[in-house]
């Protein structure tokens, strides 16, 4: 029985065909564990979930990965208000994650890793950036140097010279382009904090997923899905550190699903 994606890369749909028969690596971005989830947040729980479960269905083995960013700027304002640590209130919002999971009926996915626990193997893939010449460092931040990369724009489908950065996106003139987006941001007094190379710091939002997709999937990706809101810049930025590294495509096809709004709002 063949199924057929919508895949947004090509903006249309194809019959899909796993890399390994019988065999199905996808990952899916899953939530910043600041707060409790709401109905937004619960709609790609559910479609990934029926896509997991129909793949199965049809006699797939299905590997599903869904990470959990537990260190973040909402996090750290979270832990502040709650007069707490970002690892307390991690652990606090994983758990009614689960939660709400069972209340949904929704299946566990394969892993769930934290940014947290995969640091050494982000700093790992930052430095290999670095080496390749596609990051550089200033002031203890790191910077991708997207004019390198020559795809940069694919999946959104909007060249370089043309493309609006979203409100994560904020001006710096250290940057040697304006496109150019944060790898590894350097710590701030009070903050949580890992060691580097370029010094004391955390990890930017994209590069967490590039580094967990390829330690728990491999290079190549059968699907990666997410909200319609993450084709950019997160999943564009996702594939400009992987491929740049690989020289293969991050994922074979890309599912993105839509929004639910209420009275025409979000």
């Amino acid at each position: 029985m063949s199924l057929q994606i919508y895949n947004t890369m090509i903006r249309a749909k194809e019959e899909f065909v796993s890399k390994q028969p019988g065999k199905v690596n996808m990952y899916v971005c899953g939530p910043t564990v600041y707060d409790y989830i709401h109905i937004g947040n619960a709609r790609p729980m559910i479609f990934f979930d029926v896509v997991r479960s129909y793949l199965e269905q049809i006699g797939n083995e299905v590997n599903y990965v869904v990470n959990f960013t537990d260190v973040d700027d909402k996090l750290i304002r979270k832990a502040e208000q709650m007069n707490s640590t970002v690892p307390v209130v991690a652990d606090t919002f994983i758990k009614a994650y689960y939660e709400d999971l069972d209340g949904l009926g929704i299946h566990k996915a394969t892993i769930n890793p934290r940014v947290t626990e995969n640091m050494d193997n982000i700093i790992a893939f930052i430095k290999e950036l670095e080496d390749e010449g596609f990051a550089y460092e200033k002031g203890g931040d790191v910077f991708y140097r997207t004019g390198k990369f020559a795809g940069y724009g694919k999946l959104s489908h909007q060249k370089l010279e043309e493309l609006q950065f979203g409100i994560r996106i904020g001006v710096d003139e250290r940057k040697e382009s304006p496109e150019d987006f944060v790898l590894w941001k350097a710590a701030k007094p009070g903050e949580i904090y890992w060691a580097s190379p370029w010094g004391d710091g955390r990890p930017g939002w994209h590069i967490e997923c590039s580094a967990m997709a390829r330690r728990y999937l491999g290079d190549t990706l059968d699907i990666h899905g997410g909200g319609q809101d993450l084709q950019f810049p997160h999943h564009e930025c996702e594939i400009a550190q992987s491929e740049a590294l690989t020289g293969k495509p991050l994922a074979n096809y890309w599912m993105h699903n839509g929004y639910i709004k209420i009275n025409n709002e979000k």
